[in-house]
């Protein structure tokens, strides 16, 4: 059996106020090009579909064509779909009558029964081969608050319902894969991404070992960075198929492809070109002057669907109202497309907080501003244990 593992296509997403479809037009005509020459048997898609809760037209007809391609050109293709914290679980599962004729299973919501116990059955979902039950997936949504069994707190809930599908297919004697759209310990995510960030400043963190070490692999996605989890080869996020952030630059694309035959499981993944990269210039913020000559050294040529998306880092050291029409002016006839400039701020040398973009002010953490407020006022000194604990139970409580 031959499955491809996928996740976090956040389709419909607009990039600075760019149009990315072409982009994934160029991801799902790859998609389709891997399945059709690997022979895919199995096609994993981890959540984050849709960039949104509430999809453009537009968006959903890019998703659904796809659907109906890959399928139509591979008959015995089997896909399954849960839902991720940008998608719309209800809408996700809306054409299920439709999409089950295709052999397409998507798992968006958890269901309870009369008893109000969770349908566990419905979450295990069978992969074919040849006709043949020859593998089971738990099929996890991403899990809100009510989606798992009780317990003392989110992690201990998502665990015991890993532990609770598990134990349905474990004595069935063929493998099993599980699927989940969360953030597990020991994984990396983007350095200044707030769209990795977890719900409750990390308390939604699941450790790796919720997923058995018994399962043959476990397809997870959430965090956009492709990567194995706490050096365990078969607990994978597969990452975008693009950059979603300048944070993700360097990120490498791709999916990842398991082959599951009696001589064991072997883990390939398979490395995507993005059809437009991403550049930061300066690598640091500098001056006004610095920025300039280094944009003089783009290279020249017009703007086209493949000129990379560009991000400018000055660093403000005086008033300066016309920096953006420099800037703009500086990069006519260059083969780039202008995203982002982020005007810095010069570091206090008396603070802890380096310097930072306008929009970075509102990822750094209320706690620290306020440990380095603390430091400042009273020459260096540290805040009292006491105090601190004070303040992260006031942070907490205020959901900040």
């Amino acid at each position: 059996m031959k499955i491809l593992h996928t996740a976090d296509w956040h389709l419909g997403q607009t990039f600075y106020e760019y149009d990315r479809r072409e982009e994934h037009f160029h991801f799902l005509e790859w998609l389709k090009q891997q399945i059709k020459q690997h022979e895919i048997d199995v096609l994993l898609i981890a959540g984050d579909v849709f960039d949104s809760p509430n999809p453009s037209a537009e968006s959903q007809r890019v998703y659904y064509r796809f659907l109906r391609e890959v399928t139509s050109e591979n008959p015995s293709l089997q896909i399954v779909i849960i839902a991720g914290n940008h998608d719309s679980a209800a809408r996700l599962e809306a054409p299920n009558p439709l999409l089950e004729d295709m052999n397409i299973i998507v798992r968006g919501t958890v269901r309870r029964n009369a008893e109000g116990d969770i349908d566990l059955q419905h979450l295990i979902v069978p992969l074919y081969t040849e006709g043949k039950v020859t593998a089971y997936c738990l099929a996890v949504p991403y899990l809100r608050q009510g989606d798992y069994p009780s317990a003392e707190n989110y992690s201990k809930g998502v665990q015991q319902l890993y532990e609770q599908l598990f134990n349905k297919v474990k004595e069935k004697g063929i493998p099993v894969v599980a699927m989940g759209h969360l953030q597990a310990t020991g994984s990396e995510i983007s350095e200044d991404d707030r769209s990795e960030r977890t719900v409750i400043g990390g308390l939604e963190c699941v450790s790796p070992d919720t997923f058995n070490e018994a399962i043959t692999y476990t397809a997870l996605g959430h965090l956009h960075r492709s990567q194995r989890v706490s050096h365990r080869e078969n607990v994978r996020y597969s990452g975008t198929p693009m950059p979603m952030s300048f944070a993700e630059k360097n990120n490498a694309s791709g999916v990842v492809m398991i082959t599951i035959d009696t001589e064991g499981t072997n883990i390939e993944k398979l490395e995507f070109q993005p059809l437009a990269g991403l550049v930061s210039i300066p690598p640091e913020a500098r001056p006004l002057e610095e920025v300039l000559q280094v944009i003089g050294e783009l290279p020249d040529g017009d703007v086209t669907l493949r000129s990379p998306y560009l991000e400018i880092k000055i660093l403000m050291t005086e008033p300066e109202p016309s920096y953006k029409y420099k800037i703009e002016e500086a990069l006519k006839g260059k083969a780039v497309r202008l995203a982002r400039i982020a005007a810095m701020l010069p570091q206090k040398k008396a603070s802890g907080i380096a310097a930072t973009s306008y929009e970075g002010l509102q990822t750094i953490r209320p706690l620290d501003m306020a440990l380095d407020v603390f430091k400042r006022k009273y020459g260096g000194t540290e805040m009292p244990d006491t105090m601190k604990q004070l303040l992260e139970s006031v942070i907490k409580e205020a959901g900040i």
